[in-house]
């Protein structure tokens, strides 16, 4: 899916990046310096974001209780992504990284402004922002794998991909379950295009979605 021969030492106009389904534009390369030269920064937010992601999959459950399906894979993504929350957390111990609070990037509130606010449109819309997150996940978690100098840490990076591909893909499937299929293309195209003009410039603070 991406590239591991890259050398990590070439210029930043020069890497191809990844093509990831659901995304609209790949990241540009400036946030891979960004990420390496802030990596402990880059750690510390990757802890936050798996704490949110878990949070996101909670509050869904308990806002629609009824849907069979959804708790039950919503369930198994809460848990994995706690995991990779207390994995992510013995990384920040030990490289000596305190847990503290970050200011968020604007990337998150502003892909949750485009959820609409009556039913049954708002949870199609949750799922989809829910899944291009988890997407843009799987991209930069990529790409930190194939980049970091640090083999023992580009080796946790990998093995995190897999479930964040899976996570986005569940979210698609939880979409096409309960809307048709032409309507999930249709509305995941329009918020893929605000996902990808968010990232259009690349924020000043390193995130992992900044």
């Amino acid at each position: 899916m991406i590239d591991a021969t890259l050398p990590t030492d070439t210029p930043a106009n020069e890497r191809v990046q990844p093509t990831i389904k659901f995304l609209q534009q790949p990241t540009c390369p400036e946030w891979i310096d960004q990420a390496l030269q802030n990596l402990d920064t880059i750690l510390l937010d990757h802890s936050h974001c798996e704490r949110k992601a878990a949070g996101v999959a909670v509050n869904m459950m308990f806002r629609y209780p009824s849907y069979t399906k959804l708790v039950r894979t919503l369930t198994a993504i809460a848990r994995e992504e706690l995991e990779h929350f207390e994995l992510v957390n013995q990384w920040l111990d030990r490289r000596d990284i305190p847990m503290a609070p970050l200011p968020a990037p604007p990337y998150g509130s502003k892909l949750s402004a485009q959820v609409r606010r009556d039913e049954p449109e708002r949870l199609l819309d949750m799922l989809l922002v829910s899944g291009l997150i988890e997407a843009r996940s799987h991209e930069r978690l990529g790409l930190l794998a194939q980049h970091l100098p640090d083999p023992e840490l580009a080796k946790f990076y990998r093995s995190l991909m897999a479930s964040e591909a899976r996570h986005y893909g569940a979210y698609w499937v939880l979409a096409t379950t309960y809307f048709e299929v032409d309507e999930v293309t249709a509305r995941l195209q329009e918020l893929a295009t605000v996902e990808s003009e968010l990232l259009a410039s690349l924020h000043p603070h390193p995130r992992i979605h900044s």
